[in-house]
């Protein structure tokens, strides 16, 4: 369960991104949707557990390891964004 609302929060900020923070049009709608779900697995599954940060109980969601699931999403989307501009150049 933990992997999938990763996945969704990570989704949902890459299209936070591209909807209002203008941050990817000129890479797509899709392609923010991934990254930022690509981010959330990252910060969930690895970044989360390196700081010590894991659920009491199995199955159950933890708060902070989402906020660090959701920040990871945040910076791979802007690590994207670079990376696309100096390509772009």
């Amino acid at each position: 369960m933990n992997l999938f609302i990763w996945i969704v929060s990570g989704a949902l900020i890459g299209w936070v991104a591209f909807e209002y923070l203008d941050l990817s049009h000129d890479r797509g709608r899709s392609a923010s949707l991934v990254i930022g779900a690509t981010g959330g697995v990252i910060g969930g599954m690895v970044l989360a557990p390196l700081l010590g940060v894991g659920t009491t109980a199995a199955g159950a969601v933890s708060g902070i390891a989402l906020l660090i699931a959701t920040c990871a999403a945040a910076a791979l989307l802007v690590i994207g964004n670079y990376v696309y501009n100096i390509w772009r150049i």
